[in-house]
């Protein structure tokens, strides 16, 4: 009894099978049904609607109507900016939304279809174009199927990539703010023909790519009615203004630290010793790279009147170097300042020697210097003849003249000696003091320097914050 069962069981199962499978079988014949029937109406309907339609003409039942035109943009990316030709490529989505009056059924004749997609050229289109582009086949857009409703309404969406003319202010570069308008209208219309109406406010950023050198402020919209010299009538145009502010990190760390460590080396050359030899080399060599430097920015800039803000730090900093080298010669001269000079003046003395090097901190060479070099004579031997005894004799006599004449030919040798000695001595003091002249400027100029140096390198990266 039992393996009766499940045998009528299992039967009853494939039964109910074979009932589903041939259902659902039925349901896709049905669906395949309704899909070929829909696509016969969509047929019938491309067939009466265009069947006495134009594309040449503005879609209204009386000419002195004006057709309305609703635009939005939606920014995807930023391509590229050429700040040197001043050339803005971006990836945008452009809708436009019209209605066209002989473009319309009623969907209760069709069953029921309320929407078809066809491809654009079929229907009338606006001529609107980007004004300020600067593309140079005016060829960027791809063409797409528009949207027909029951009702009349035209929605088509265009993928576009444009190039835009963009008036580029470089002067705080690389922390600058960019403004780039992109001003959308009718090349032919006029107002009374055809209007234009915002979507939105502004452009939609939702599906945008962030791009690694701009960051998107916003892009305002804005319509303008503008009337020009060759017509009378109105001509309307929906300008978007593109917000953009550059992303300074790259720029920071490759053209502005470098150039910044580069000029913290130009100071140090007047703590190198005089006799090293390379004092000078070193300013030419700091001033050779920041050359270099200078020439990379202004190939990337466009050529302008306005000078970008690193641009002027570096012109500020070439200019710091080239003065420290003119010093550093200046006080080489100083420094190699031989016998012949002449003594440091009074008021050298007393400013530089005293005050100024307490402040640099200067102590250690010509110290002994600083006081006075009095030229000390030596002292001198009685010059006066023994006076004779009246009771010597001729021989003595002759012998004591020639002990004074050997004696007085000796006093002129060491006399000589002791005034080329003090000669020598005085050149040595004066050569010190000089020295000490030239030091203590050295060290006045660098610490001056370094003061400036970073003083422009605070005000150039406070532009960041």
């Amino acid at each position: 009894m039992v393996c009766r069962s499940e045998i009528k069981w299992i039967n009853r199962s494939h039964h109910v099978n074979s009932i589903i499978h041939e259902v659902s079988n039925d349901s896709q014949k049905l669906a395949a049904i309704c899909r070929a029937a829909h696509g016969r109406f969509a047929q019938k309907l491309m067939k009466d609607l265009f069947s006495n339609y134009t594309n040449a003409l503005r879609p209204v039942e009386d000419t002195d109507y004006i057709i309305n035109v609703t635009l939005q943009v939606t920014l995807s990316q930023i391509i590229d900016m050429d700040e040197r030709n001043q050339i803005l490529t971006t990836y945008l989505w452009v809708r436009q939304v019209w209605m066209d009056a002989f473009l319309t059924w009623k969907k209760e004749d069709y069953d029921g279809l309320d929407t078809i997609r066809i491809p654009s050229s079929y229907v009338w289109r606006p001529d609107i174009v980007l004004y300020n582009s600067a593309d140079d086949e005016f060829s960027s857009s791809m063409e797409t199927n528009v949207v027909l409703r029951n009702d009349g309404q035209v929605m088509w969406d265009q993928p576009a990539i444009t190039k835009s003319s963009c008036s580029v202010d470089v002067a705080f570069f690389p922390f600058d703010v960019q403004q780039c308008h992109l001003t959308f209208g009718s090349w032919t219309h006029n107002g009374n023909q055809m209007d234009l109406f915002n979507a939105l406010d502004s452009a939609d950023l939702a599906d945008f790519v962030p791009n690694v050198e701009w960051e998107v402020l916003g892009m305002p919209a804005k319509k303008n009615v503008i009337l020009y010299g060759c017509c009378s009538d109105p001509y309307p145009d929906i300008t978007f203004t593109l917000h953009l502010k550059r992303r300074a990190s790259f720029y920071i760390f490759n053209l502005l630290i470098p150039c910044m460590m580069i000029s913290f080396l130009a100071p140090l050359g007047f703590y190198l010793p005089a006799d090293s030899g390379e004092k000078v080399s070193l300013g030419v060599t700091v001033l050779l790279a920041l050359t270099v430097f200078q020439l990379l920015v202004a190939e990337s800039m466009p050529p302008s009147e306005s000078v970008p803000l690193i641009g002027k730090y570096y012109i500020a900093t070439m200019t710091m170097v080239t003065a420290s080298t003119a010093l550093t010669i200046f006080i080489m001269n100083i420094h190699h300042c031989g016998a012949e000079a002449r003594p440091v003046p009074k008021w050298a003395e007393r400013f530089i020697l005293k005050y100024l090097a307490r402040i640099c901190f200067v102590y250690e060479v010509g110290e002994n210097c600083l006081g006075g070099a009095r030229k000390q004579p030596l002292s001198q031997e009685g010059s006066d003849s023994p006076s004779a005894s009246a009771g010597a004799g001729r021989n003595r006599k002759e012998i004591w003249v020639k002990c004074v004449c050997q004696h007085q030919a000796l006093r002129k040798n060491v006399e000589y000696i002791a005034s080329s000695y003090q000669d020598q001595r005085a050149a040595q003091l004066r050569t010190g003091e000089w020295r000490k002249v030239a030091k203590v400027m050295d060290r006045f100029f660098m610490w001056l320097f370094f003061i400036m140096v970073f003083v422009m390198s605070i005000l150039i990266l406070g532009k960041a914050i």
